[in-house]
């Protein structure tokens, strides 16, 4: 038997999660351990129609079973079930997430019904949370639904007759189909096309039977997520294959599994667009909430250290724990309090729970206020900075339900301000959640969080491989940039280490620093550097980076070299396309203060104008500012001009690497220094931090042999061939799928390797090879309207540039150089060679597709496909073949000159005017015959040999055609218009 998608893939998850292996005739027990969980049934054994995506027997049957109240009287039942109904109907209406949102209500239990005593609303359970043997866990295939249009996801999962997973199992043999493939079927074909499926939906999920990822409705493809074990130590090496993704799965379906993150971790948020979305979590929030929640109820371990790397979402795993934590009735309405040590995160943060629609959420203005809400014993989520508990008495709550989330926990929080935060809350649960890893030299981070009992003092560790490995963040490419003078980074440091800054400089810290080192502030803002520098970021910027479509920062040394470097900038981009984002103090000029001082508000409305890709804002120069806490996936590229040390740094490069479209790492071009010596810039114990940064020389080295693997699938073809000889060559070295396959997968990997180099002039030896590299790839990719096999289409913008400009597809116009007349038919015939037969079976093809819809031409490419299968399948010989070619040939021959004959008895003119009699209306001017006399004479001028195929042509013809229109004030009858044009293209 051969494997396909379903015998293997779709089979092998409903084995995994039931039991059931449907390769196999005779009916199977589901194994022990399975408790159950999730039988199948055949699609065609669940009572519903096609137009129906709730299979409302069984949804019956669990109102029956779940709701004292309806089970008094079932007729109760059908009450909710057109709730429902009505929620699934206005999908169309409302949309998918604001419909799905609703459906999450009832779902969660949240929805009352009038059942109670006297009409008293009661809440109406559709699932059961508490005990959930008491629910019904079905799996099915092939489950047909009808909407806009017919369609049948490969596995859909329903608890107590209620659709909530949707699945799409592809081809595993195919290295060219992967995930993607499924994943785009459900959010671009399922979702449109049957929405109302979805309503109910928790979660989709794709897999290929290699690789396994999941993703809430409507999210795009980017950030859907692979499902991790809890214990799965060995994830960078881990194995691809089956047994994998059925252990992964089995994780992420359990019924346990999956009606936690129903109810705990799904969100409806709003984004920077104001555009409502579903989020669900990533494994390693999941995990990360979770330990902290278990952590809490277990109440033995007062602490814990959480590792999550930089932009892998620890607001959210914040959120989704304080949701939680507020949820758990045994811990009686406890007070989570979320700490941060900045004033832009404390915004960033709020901002993400307040956009979540998170309840009883407290933001604390001032010390006073935070101090208020403690001694008042409020049980709320509170976020506040670490610098609101400044003289903060002690005692000033005791209870033990308190729990503090403490962003950024390697900063002051270590210091007095911690200290006196712990002696305020002294049996407050303490977790510390950081991005960068913490040094382990560093003993108060991990005395003040680490408990001992975590292995390596981490509660829970997610590391850059980890982030990079699972794409919730993107690798950093790093771009050394040689400026001619020489900076002294010896001084830098010496002059950093007085002030012992850990965190980033703040404006003021930074000018002190530079009065400090006059010196080398001087040296660093010298005219000549700086100009040399901006004619270098502007010539990189219109080269690397916004061809891509991405935006940029420029980090300088002090506030008074932002300006500088706008000022410098500004002859190269218009004004507009940078901004400067400082503050200014006391003692700053009023004049400065007016022109570049930034505040709250202005900051906000800078930061959401980068982040509009149609904005013309396109760089944004800070010193301090923005360095961290602020998210801008649009922002690829960091141009940095000063020193940054330890977790400054790491933060402030990973503004780069957040997820956006086609966007495939964060670069950070160096004009300092900084990355001459990584390990020492930043100074971890972790081994692994030397390789976050790939330096673009290792790209550099890695090209040649990319290059080779490429070429190699091409052995023998000469290079130098034009045309469609040349072309048909190289197809035929890659004739089969696998062959295909292998140079789809080489050409895409050199293919990255070429955008990230673009536009190193070491790519010139290589420049001719990869452009005909390129148009063998576009010659064989499969059509556009092909939903899978998507890793085809997964091009950056440079090599799509290299593609369009050059690929001019002369191979199709030069099968017009050969006549097909009786004379080539003869020779061909009294002759045979089968290269000159195959250049009439192009030619033939061509002309069929030009006659296309003509029936006496349609029997004729009939005739010579089913002539090409004869041949395939050797049924008949090669001389055979030729006749029979040759016969086919002499009928389009004369087919042509039938048509042509034809064609000649309506000359344009006499066309056009049988067009202006049959849209003769009564305000229609009697002169037809001078229209039509005055167009044709316009026409006949502007018009050259194939201007149909031009868009110039097309445009000229147009013109003259409203001009002719004009003159007898026709021009307005677009009906007309758009005749007449189409007559004159047909005919002209």
């Amino acid at each position: 038997m051969a494997f396909t998608e379903l015998n293997s893939v779709e089979y092998y998850v409903i084995h995994q999660l039931a039991g059931v292996n449907l390769n196999r005739s005779e009916a199977a027990e589901p194994p022990a351990g399975y408790s159950g969980h999730w039988k199948y049934l055949p699609a065609k054994e669940l009572e519903r129609s096609v137009n129906e995506v709730l299979v409302e027997s069984r949804l019956r049957e669990a109102l029956i079973r779940l709701n004292p109240e309806i089970a008094q009287d079932p007729s109760r039942a059908d009450e909710v079930i057109y709730k429902l109904r009505a929620v699934l109907i206005a999908v169309n209406q409302v949309g998918l997430v604001k419909a799905n949102e609703e459906f999450f209500k009832w779902l969660s239990g949240d929805k009352t019904m009038p059942f109670g005593k006297n009409n008293s609303h009661v809440p109406v359970r559709l699932i059961d949370f508490e005990d959930i043997s008491n629910n019904e866990y079905l799996i099915t295939n092939q489950y047909q639904v009808h909407h806009r249009e017919t369609k049948r996801p490969d596995l859909v999962c329903l608890i107590n007759g209620i659709p909530v997973v949707v699945g799409e199992a592809k081809t595993p043999i195919r290295p060219s189909v992967s995930w993607l493939d499924g994943a785009n079927e459900i959010r671009n074909i399922y979702e449109n096309a049957i929405p109302q499926l979805f309503v109910p939906n928790i979660l989709s999920f794709s897999t290929e039977g290699k690789e396994l990822f999941f993703g809430a409705i409507r999210s795009p493809l980017e950030f859907w997520a692979p499902w991790r074990l809890e214990s799965d130590d060995n994830g960078l090496s881990r194995k691809l294959g089956l047994a994998e993704i059925g252990q992964e799965l089995s994780d992420l379906l359990h019924p346990k599994r999956l009606l936690d993150i129903l109810r705990h971790f799904s969100l409806f948020t709003t984004n920077k667009k104001k555009q409502r979305i579903k989020v669900i979590p990533r494994y390693q929030q999941y995990e990360g909430a979770n330990l902290i929640v278990d952590r809490v109820k277990a109440g033995l371990i007062k602490k814990g250290l959480i590792w999550h790397f930089q932009g892998s979402g620890k607001s959210l795993l914040m959120v989704f724990a304080a949701q939680k934590l507020r949820r758990a009735p045994e811990l009686k309405s406890p007070t989570v309090i979320v700490l941060v040590d900045r004033t832009d995160l404390d915004t960033q943060i709020s901002d993400t729970f307040n956009a979540a629609d998170v309840p009883n959420v407290e933001t604390t203005d001032s010390i006073r206020e935070l101090q208020t809400l403690l001694e008042r014993d409020t049980r709320k989520i509170i976020i506040s900075t670490i610098y609101k508990f400044r003289d903060a008495r002690p005692d000033m709550n005791t209870r033990d339900n308190i729990i503090v989330l403490v962003d950024e926990a390697h900063r002051t929080q270590e210091g007095n301000l911690g200290r006196q935060m712990r002696a305020a809350l002294p049996n407050a649960f303490l977790f510390g959640l950081t991005g960068t890893p913490v040094n382990k030299a560093d003993k108060n981070t991990f005395w003040a969080f680490g408990a001992e009992q975590d292995e390596g003092g981490y509660m829970s560790r997610y590391t850059f491989h980890d982030s990079i490995r699972d794409n919730a963040t993107l690798p950093l490419h790093f771009e050394p940039r040689l400026v001619d003078v020489h900076v002294d980074k010896e001084t830098i440091d010496k002059a950093m280490e007085e002030f012992k800054e850990s965190v980033a400089l703040s404006d003021e810290e930074a000018d002190a620093l530079s009065k400090k080192s006059a010196k080398m502030a001087a040296f660093l803002k010298a005219p000549e550097r700086v100009a040399k520098i901006v004619e270098d970021i502007a010539n990189h910027f219109k080269a690397k980076v916004e061809p891509h479509g991405f935006k940029a920062m420029i980090v300088t040394p002090d506030r008074h070299a932002c300006v500088q470097y706008k000022e410098a900038l500004d002859q190269y981009f218009p004004k507009e396309a940078s901004k400067v984002v400082i503050s200014t103090s006391a003692n700053d000029p009023l004049e400065f203060k007016q022109k570049w001082g930034v505040e709250r508000s202005q900051q906000d409305k800078i930061v959401e104008e980068f982040n509009d890709q149609q904005s013309e804002l396109k760089f944004i120069i800070v010193t301090a500012k923005l360095l961290t806490g602020f998210d801008a996936p649009i922002l690829q590229t960091m141009y940095l001009d000063k020193s940054l040390k330890d977790h400054t740094l790491l933060q402030a490069v990973c503004r780069t690497n957040r997820l956006y479209p086609n966007k495939h790492f964060g670069r950070i071009v160096d004009y300092f220094g900084v990355f001459d010596d990584a390990a020492k810039a930043l100074q971890f114990d972790e081994e692994s931090i030397k390789q976050v940064i790939t330096n673009l020389s290792e790209l550099r080295e890695q090209l040649p042999e990319a290059m080779r693997a490429a070429l190699s699938h091409f052995e023998g073809v000469d290079r130098t061939l034009e045309g469609f000889e040349g072309l048909e060559a190289a197809q035929d070295a890659i004739k089969t799928d696998e062959q295909k396959d292998a140079f789809a997968k080489d050409y895409k990997f050199l293919s990255k390797l070429w955008e990230s180099l673009s536009p190193d002039t070491m790519l010139n030896v290589y420049n001719q090879d990869y452009k005909w590299l390129s148009q063998v790839f576009e010659s064989v990719k499969p059509a556009a309207d092909n939903i899978g096999k998507l890793l085809w289409f997964s091009l950056g913008a440079q090599t799509s540039k290299l593609i369009h400009e050059n690929i001019h597809v002369g191979q199709v116009h030069q099968l017009d150089e050969y006549i097909l007349d009786a004379d080539l038919i003869e020779d061909i015939f009294n002759n045979p060679d089968k290269k000159e037969a195959k250049k009439l079976e192009k030619i033939l093809i061509s002309r069929f597709k030009k006659n296309a819809g003509h029936p006496k031409f349609k029997k004729l490419s009939e005739r010579l496909e089913a002539l090409r299968d004869k041949a395939e399948q050797g049924l008949i010989s090669s001389i055979e073949f030729i006749k029979e070619l040759c016969k086919i040939a002499k009928e389009t021959v004369q087919a042509e000159k039938e048509m042509a004959e034809a064609l000649q008895e309506k000359t344009p003119k006499a066309a056009l005017t049988e067009l202006f009699l049959e849209l003769k209306t009564d305000q229609t001017p009697a002169v037809v015959e001078r229209i039509v006399n005055d167009i044709d004479q316009i026409v006949r001028i502007v018009r050259f040999p194939g201007w149909q195929s031009t868009s110039a042509g097309e445009r000229e013809v147009q013109k003259s055609l409203r001009k002719a229109l004009l003159k007898y004030k026709l021009h307005k009858d677009q009906a007309l218009f758009e005749r007449a044009y189409g007559y004159i293209k047909e005919y002209y």
